[in-house]
């Protein structure tokens, strides 16, 4: 135990569940240490009192999870099932059909991240449609997509605004950059997800069967682990916000063991060097000075209230579906395709009959096996095949 009291003083939680981490172990190698992942496997064995399913709702989650063995090594009475937790895979086949039909107009340019450029719609990809000759760029960051449009007067520049609460604050403050700048050509695809309301969705619905909630770490540190406080309550669901590294994860399932053995159900932060309760109030605000949120759907999942942003009246000449009068028709995922049971955690990949036959990274047929937090190509690179 002297390690891990070295890295987690005295493993105790305080003040509004935030767990105090020692300042003078603060660098990454110390979380990677086999020795202190050893430990705080030992815990959860000698905690756990039962069977449970816990389930990530983030894609570097389930990438980390695989990519350090953390399934092989929990104890076989612990189930990990992957949630909604890749944005690009969550973004409705009506909506990917809208990016290549915009791609395929000669007057605009999309700018986009580079996990969406090979997911898959009803007519292609945006890879497929820039090989024909579509104007498609890869960009870093908003930002990227605004000197783009700077760059390109003559054409529109659509850039596809895809993630959770992470990314929003980043796009708001490029809307008011370009409206400060008066950057007229610069528009966007406002495609963003919010995770409290998809959660709520998600475990109202009564095929939910999962015993307690590994919360995501880039996404609460914008919202804050005090966000899942009211669905904890509501659904007597255990819940912990960890981090990415071995002993992150690690702790946070112990956390949520411990949660269950007690017959507790509380919100744990085991992220603490990146997370607060109340969250990253500046990054909110700005969100919420250029977005608003709206209804919105979520590949496997529907239609899910306030779970989406739209540009408030202020901003909307840079709403690229109302400048270049965009319509979304509805769309199903393709035949034989389990990608939306896959996001609800109700299958896995291995269920899929066209897993790593006819759906490779190389040839996707869903979203899952393309972007690099989906769950397919999770574990087609690191597990079952």
């Amino acid at each position: 135990m002297l390690l891990l009291k070295g890295i987690y003083r005295d493993m105790k939680v305080k003040n509004n569940n935030h767990l105090h981490l020692n300042s003078s172990t603060q660098c990454l190698s110390n979380f990677r240490s086999p020795k202190l992942s050893q430990e705080l496997l030992d815990l959860i064995s000698k905690t756990l009192t039962k069977k449970i399913k816990i389930m990530e709702v983030c894609g570097t989650h389930t990438v980390s999870i695989f990519r350090h063995g953390i399934r092989e090594l929990l104890p076989r009475r612990i189930r990990l099932i992957s949630g909604p937790g890749c944005p690009v895979c969550v973004t409705s086949p009506g909506e990917i059909d809208v990016f290549i039909s915009l791609a395929n107009r000669k007057d605009v340019i999309i700018a986009t991240f580079g996990d969406m450029i090979r997911v898959p719609g009803p007519s292609g990809s945006l890879a497929r449609a820039r090989a024909k000759g579509a104007k498609v760029e890869v960009v870093y960051s908003p930002m990227d997509a605004l000197k783009l449009a700077q760059k390109e007067p003559s054409y529109t520049v659509v850039f596809l605004a895809i993630g959770f609460e992470t990314t929003a604050p980043t796009v708001a403050a490029t809307i008011k950059v370009a409206h400060k700048q008066n950057i007229r050509n610069f528009t966007i695809y406002c495609a963003h997800k919010l995770m409290p309301p998809a959660l709520e969705a998600l475990f109202s619905d009564p095929s939910t069967d999962v015993d307690g909630l590994l919360c995501p770490g880039h996404v609460s540190a914008i919202i804050g682990a005090g966000a899942y406080k009211d669905l904890s309550e509501k659904y007597k669901l255990p819940c912990v916000v960890s981090g990415f590294e071995p002993a992150d994860i690690l702790y946070a399932i112990y956390l949520l063991a411990k949660q269950t053995a007690s017959g507790e159900a509380k919100v744990d932060n085991a992220y603490p060097r990146a997370v607060s309760w109340e969250g990253n109030k500046k990054a909110i605000e700005t969100i919420y000075e250029v977005f608003e949120p709206v209804d919105t759907k979520w590949r496997g999942l529907g239609l899910i209230p306030n779970s989406g942003l739209k540009l408030r009246q202020q901003w909307a000449d840079f709403d690229a579906v109302n400048r270049l009068n965009i319509k979304i028709e509805d769309i199903s995922d393709p035949p034989g395709c389990l990608c939306g049971k896959i996001l609800k955690g109700v299958a896995t990949p291995p269920d899929c009959k066209l897993f790593g036959t006819s759906c490779t990274p190389l040839t996707p047929i869903g979203p899952c096996m393309v972007s690099t937090e989906g769950t397919c190509a999770a574990y087609y690179r690191y597990g079952e095949k």
